[in-house]
């Protein structure tokens, strides 16, 4: 029985868009540092059983790893309402896996929603 989802370009979308905590484990089975990572996700995933953890197959799912600009595997991102608010390479270790979820988890999303809307109007305003 594994808490962990896999995440595929045809599931994807609802995914993110139905829970408002997403982590996503970027990785290809032929990655080492991937590879020892996933135990440290599933124990997580197990821990946290409120939040959905995906995981995506760069190698069976190459659109989803070029959409978000994938360059180095594992790469571990945390969407919260539809907003990535961390995206990182790099396998971590467990405790500093369980420190980042509690800091994900007390991020003020309102903050967190104010910042992309200046950002963007921003980009609007680059862009005349």
């Amino acid at each position: 029985m594994t808490s962990t989802v896999e995440l595929t370009k045809e599931n994807f979308d609802q995914t993110v868009t139905e829970n408002d905590f997403v982590l996503i484990d970027f990785w290809a089975s032929w990655c080492g540092p991937c590879r020892s990572f996933a135990p440290v996700y599933e124990k997580a995933a197990e821990d946290n059983p409120d939040l959905v953890f995906g995981k995506v197959d760069t190698e069976a799912q190459p659109e989803l790893a070029a959409a978000f600009g994938i360059q180095s595997i594992p790469t571990l991102m945390i969407v919260r309402d539809r907003v990535a608010v961390f995206a990182q390479p790099g396998a971590l270790p467990e405790a500093a896996l369980a420190d980042l979820i509690g800091q994900a988890r007390n991020l003020d999303m309102d903050e967190v929603h104010k910042a992309v809307a200046e950002q963007q109007a921003q980009a609007e305003q680059q862009g005349r």
